[in-house]
C-alpha cells in the first residue's frame, strides 16, 4: 500500500494536469488509476494517519470513515469533475443549521471551494472536500439526533439515552442518495413542540419584536368586584377589555366584574396557582413573568437542545414529567389525554433526567428506605444525645408509630440494640408497611432504573397546593394516581374502574404487570410554546439552562 501511494503521490502531484488517468507503476501493461481513485488513494492515507483522540463519537465517527473509504466507498461529494450536485445541497444545509437550533461554525467545511473543471481543481484538494464533508455530515447527523453535547459532561443528572445514528449506516445512505440535505435534516426531532420552539427561534432571530410588558406594581389583593386603578394592567396583561355598547363602555376599567375574574382563575390553573381569582402577591408574580429568563434565545435553545434527547414515539401511549412546570401528563400519541399536579425532588436531591418504560404497578406498596433518607432523616432523629446509643431514649418507638421496622441478614431487629454511629447503615433494611402512613402511598408505577426514581402516590396531600413542587428526594408524586392506574391498566389488562378501586381498598400488596410496557420520560423543559403561539416560561430550578448555555457557548 505505501508503495502504491508514494508512486500514486508523484504522480498525482507531480502531473495532476497531464489528463485524467494515470499510470500506477512505469511500463504497467495499461494499469491505469482514475483522478477519482486518486483522490480515494488520498482520503485513505489521511484517514490512515494518527487520529488525535478527541470525543467518543468523534471517534467513531472516524471509524466509519475509514471502513467506508478502505472497502472501496465511492466518493460522496467530488468526481473527475469537481463537485457533485449533492454537495452544494449538503453545504447549504449546514450553513443554515442554526435554523435548527445548532451551530454552523461546528461543521469544518473547507474555506476556498472552486467549483471549475477537473484542469484547475488540485486532486489533493478534492480529498480535503471529501474528507471534511464527511466528517462534517456525520457530525451534524450526530448533533440533530442527539445534541452537541454529551448530557452527562453537563451533569450527572442530564441522564437520557441518545438514539444516535450509526455513522456507517449515514455514510451508505448519503452514497446513495441524490439530496442527502434532506436526509440530514430529517435527524432534527419530530416533536411538535420542537418544531413550535423552531417557529419562536426563528422569529426572534428575525428581528420580531415581543410584545410590550405589562408589569402590575406591588399592591392590595385585587378582589372581584373591587375598584382599583391596578385592575385596568390586569385587564391590559390578560387582554380582557371592557365590554362595550353601542361604542360605549358598560363600566371603567378600574372594576374588577365577572368576566375579568374568569380570565383570572384561567391564568391561576394555568400556572398552578389555587384558581380563586384573587390577585394577591403570588399571582402578581406570575403575572409579570415571574423568574423569565433575560436571555430567551438561550432558553429557547437549551429546550430545543433536550427535545433531542426525549425519544420519539408517535402513536404509543406514553407518560411525561416536566420537571420545572411541576406536571405530568399521558399522551396518547400526540393528544393529552390526561394531566395533572407532581410534586419533584429537591435542588439538592434532583429528579434525573432520563427516559425509561413502566413495566408494572404495586399496590399498596412497602417503602424500601433509601440510604440518604436514612443518613439524613431517619438515624438523626433515632439517635439521642449520649454518643449514639438509644439506652432510655423512646425515640426508637416512632419506627413503630410510622409501621415501619428494620432488618438485618433478613430478620427483624430491636432499634435500640444498635450503635448506628458504628455500622454500616447500608446493610440494614428499613421498609415501611403498607398503609395510609406509607410514604408511597396506595400505588407506585415502577420503570426500575439505576436512579431508583419512580413514580408514587404520597399521604402528603397540601404539597400539591404549592407554586413551587420540589419537596421529595428525587422521586414523582403524583396528586390523582388512581386516573393514571386506571388509564394504564384498562388499556393494558382491560380493567374496570371497579378493578381499581378494589386494588386501591384490599391494602393487599399486589403487583400488576403490564403486557406493553409504557414509555415514561422525566423531562426538563422550561419552555412551552402553547397553542396560540405564546410561550410559556418556568423557572430554571436546578440551573440545567445555565449549565447547558455555558457547556453550548450560547
Amino acid at each position: 500500500m505505501r508503495l502504491r501511494l508514494s508512486v500514486a503521490y508523484g504522480l498525482i502531484l507531480g502531473s495532476f494536469m497531464a489528463g485524467p488517468a494515470f499510470a500506477v507503476e512505469p511500463g504497467a501493461p495499461e494499469s491505469l488509476i482514475t483522478r477519482t481513485d486518486a483522490v480515494r488513494i488520498l482520503v485513505q492515507d489521511r484517514l490512515a494517519q494518527p487520529f488525535k483522540k478527541k470525543s467518543k463519537y468523534e471517534t467513531a465517527e472516524h471509524g466509519a470513515l475509514v471502513a467506508y473509504y478502505a472497502e472501496g466507498g465511492k466518493m460522496l461529494w467530488v468526481d473527475e469533475n469537481g463537485l457533485k450536485p449533492k454537495a452544494n445541497l449538503v453545504i447549504g444545509e449546514l450553513t443554515r443549521a442554526a435554523d435548527y437550533g445548532l451551530n454552523p461554525d461546528d461543521y469544518d467545511l473547507p474555506g476556498e471551494i472552486v467549483l471549475s473543471s477537473s484542469e484547475i481543481t488540485p486532486t489533493a484538494r478534492l480529498a480535503e472536500f471529501e474528507l471534511k464533508m464527511s466528517h462534517a455530515a456525520l457530525a451534524y447527523a450526530r448533533h440533530a439526533r442527539g445534541g452537541r453535547k454529551a448530557p452527562q459532561e453537563i451533569t450527572y443528572n442530564l441522564d437520557p439515552t441518545l438514539d444516535l445514528p450509526e455513522s456507517a449506516t449515514v455514510m451508505e445512505r448519503m452514497a446513495v442518495l441524490d439530496d442527502p440535505a434532506s436526509y440530514l435534516r430529517n435527524f432534527n426531532p419530530k416533536h411538535p413542540q420542537f418544531e413550535a420552539l423552531r417557529q419562536v427561534l426563528l422569529k426572534m432571530r428575525g428581528g420580531a419584536t415581543e410584545e410590550k410588558r405589562v408589569i402590575i406594581p406591588n399592591g392590595p389583593t385585587l378582589r372581584p368586584g373591587s375598584t382599583h386603578e391596578q385592575i385596568k394592567l390586569v385587564r391590559e396583561r390578560l387582554k380582557v377589555p371592557v365590554p362595550v355598547k353601542n361604542g360605549v363602555p358598560l363600566f371603567p376599567a378600574d372594576v374588577y366584574d365577572t368576566e375579568l375574574e374568569m380570565a383570572v382563575k384561567a391564568f391561576q390553573k394555568k400556572r398552578g396557582l389555587a384558581a380563586e381569582g384573587l390577585v394577591g402577591p403570588r399571582t402578581r408574580r406570575a403575572l409579570n413573568g415571574g423568574s423569565v429568563p433575560k436571555n430567551r434565545v438561550k432558553t429557547i435553545l437549551a429546550n430545543m437542545e433536550r427535545w433531542r434527547w426525549v425519544p420519539y414515539n408517535p402513536g404509543k401511549l406514553k407518560v411525561q414529567v416536566n420537571i420545572p412546570e411541576f406536571r405530568y401528563r399521558v399522551y396518547d400519541g400526540e393528544k393529552v389525554i390526561t394531566d395533572a399536579r407532581v410534586v419533584v425532588g429537591k435542588p439538592r436531591n434532583q429528579t434525573p433526567v432520563f427516559s425509561d418504560t413502566m413495566k408494572y404497578l404495586v399496590f399498596n406498596p412497602y417503602w424500601n428506605v433509601p440510604n440518604s433518607i436514612k443518613r439524613e432523616k431517619i438515624i438523626p432523629y433515632l439517635n439521642s444525645g449520649g454518643g449514639g446509643w438509644f439506652r432510655s431514649s423512646s425515640r426508637p418507638r416512632i419506627l413503630e408509630t410510622q409501621n415501619m421496622y428494620i432488618s438485618y441478614r433478613g430478620k427483624n431487629i430491636d432499634a435500640t440494640r444498635v450503635n448506628w454511629n458504628k455500622v454500616n447503615i447500608g446493610l440494614y433494611r428499613f421498609y415501611q408497611m403498607p398503609g395510609p402512613k406509607n410514604a408511597l402511598g396506595a400505588v407506585k408505577f415502577m420503570f426500575p432504573n439505576k436512579h431508583i426514581v419512580y413514580l408514587h402516590d404520597t399521604p402528603t396531600k397540601s404539597l400539591f397546593d404549592k407554586t413551587v413542587r420540589a419537596y421529595s428526594y428525587g422521586c414523582v408524586r403524583l396528586r390523582n394516581p388512581r386516573k393514571l392506574a386506571e388509564i394504564l391498566l384498562s388499556r393494558d389488562r382491560g380493567w374496570s374502574s371497579g378493578n381499581i378501586r378494589a386494588a386501591f381498598k384490599s391494602k393487599k400488596n399486589q403487583r400488576v404487570n403490564l403486557k406493553t410496557p409504557v414509555p415514561v420520560n422525566i423531562t426538563y423543559f422550561t419552555a412551552r410554546v402553547e397553542k396560540s403561539g405564546k410561550v410559556t416560561y418556568f423557572s430554571d430550578i436546578y440551573g440545567h439552562d445555565t449549565r447547558m448555555a455555558r457547556a453550548l457557548k450560547l
